[in-house]
């Protein structure tokens, strides 16, 4: 599959995790409809982009196995969490309860508009390693009070990247009476994702990391009952429109003033190439082989894993814990002597280097990777990290 990307030839990319990358059918399809808007702005902006964009929405409602008329595509996930966290209804000392494991530009905007409101963002310390699904939802619901009102969880995580039990939490928060929020950035296109199956009440999503859409396309949902009190995060002509649809969250939603929303226009072919190319298959042959991968570089450096190497926590990434005094300078080492660009993230006071594995990937890339940690571990740029 590496001849379908445009990535460099020369860098052993194992970071799809953090922006994705397009499909050159997908790529050159957005650029055609950048050019179909630059040949007549007016009559695209206005008339046959929405027509574009509604055919868009429905598909990847149909991809989600959602209602079409519950999903908004944004510009990216902080966007789309912005407009909820800016809209939820927050009194003093409510609490919105998360884990210590989540984004940080999440925990930022959390954090913002709970001091905005007088509520409080909560996280509750999850525990490394992680022995089970179970171990995990004790140590989650261990920051569950009276004052609780909103659950926040992701369901890939980022640093660590994790499959967390968003399920479970979702069926546990319902019968609290909790309001559900997911942070899906990581799960569409590296899980099978069933919206209306998981019940959530909010689920935010990337159609430009795994499911390969060009940067910039994104979606937001939100459960009919929910709708009410989700403002948009900017007021334009759907707010009381001239012209209103049978839906007054998608009139909010979709009218963002002046903007080039042709990566939400290629969706749809993201999914096509998907389909066209068996992904399904191919998703599952790379998480066995990340899993293969995990398992070799705990078996050679002798760490605990921060949780189980299985299918149950472990997609297409997995973080591998480390100590380092310069995470900089390990990162650049990585990309400007051995052309590998591989993320290593801080969460609180933990490194992780996070491998992805997408269809372009080989176990060469891997080893070399493998190759390059030994030789810096060597050189003193970091150490394997234990949990006691």
């Amino acid at each position: 599959m590496k001849e379908f990307f445009l990535l460099d030839p020369k860098i052993t990319y194992l970071n799809f995790g953090s922006f994705g990358a397009c499909p050159q059918p997908v790529f050159e399809a957005y650029q055609k409809l950048q050019l179909q808007l630059e040949q007549s702005p007016v009559q695209f902006i206005v008339h046959s982009g929405m027509e574009l964009l509604k055919s868009s929405r429905l598909r990847l409602a149909s991809y989600l196995v959602c209602d079409p008329d519950s999903l908004v595509l944004m510009t990216n996930p902080s966007y789309a969490i912005n407009t909820i966290a800016k809209s939820i209804p927050l009194a003093k000392g409510d609490e919105v309860l998360t884990t210590n494991l989540e984004y940080g530009a999440m925990d930022r905007t959390w954090n913002y508009y709970c001091e905005k409101s007088g509520a409080k963002y909560k996280k509750s310390n999850i525990n490394f390693p992680i022995e089970s699904v179970n171990s995990f939802l004790e140590d989650f619901w261990a920051g569950y009070n009276e004052k609780t009102k909103v659950v926040f969880i992701s369901h890939i995580t980022s640093s660590t990247g994790l499959i967390l039990p968003v399920k479970e939490i979702c069926e546990e928060a319902k019968r609290r009476g909790l309001c559900t929020v997911i942070d899906g950035a990581h799960a569409p296109g590296q899980l099978t994702l069933n919206i209306r199956e998981l019940d959530a009440d909010i689920y935010v999503g990337a159609c430009h990391k795994w499911m390969m859409a060009p940067k910039g396309a994104s979606f937001l949902y939100v459960k009919k009952k929910q709708q009410h009190w989700v403002d948009p995060l900017l007021i334009s002509w759907g707010f009381k429109s001239d012209t209103p649809s049978h839906s007054t969250f998608l009139d909010y939603h979709e009218t963002a003033g002046t903007r080039d929303f042709s990566a939400f226009l290629a969706v749809p072919y993201s999914i096509d190439f998907m389909s066209k190319h068996d992904w399904v298959k191919k998703r599952l042959l790379c998480q066995e082989k990340t899993l293969l991968w995990a398992n070799k570089f705990q078996e050679f450096w002798n760490f605990q894993s921060i949780a189980p190497i299985s299918k149950v926590f472990i997609g297409q990434m997995y973080s591998i814990p480390i100590e380092t005094q310069d995470i900089g300078a390990l990162k650049s080492a990585l990309y400007d002597r051995f052309n590998i660009e591989v993320p290593v993230f801080m969460n609180e006071d933990q490194v992780f280097i996070r491998f992805s594995f997408q269809v372009f990937n080989s176990d060469e890339d891997m080893q070399r990777l493998f190759d390059a940690m030994k030789t810096l571990n060597e050189e003193g740029y970091f150490r394997i990290k234990t949990f006691v």
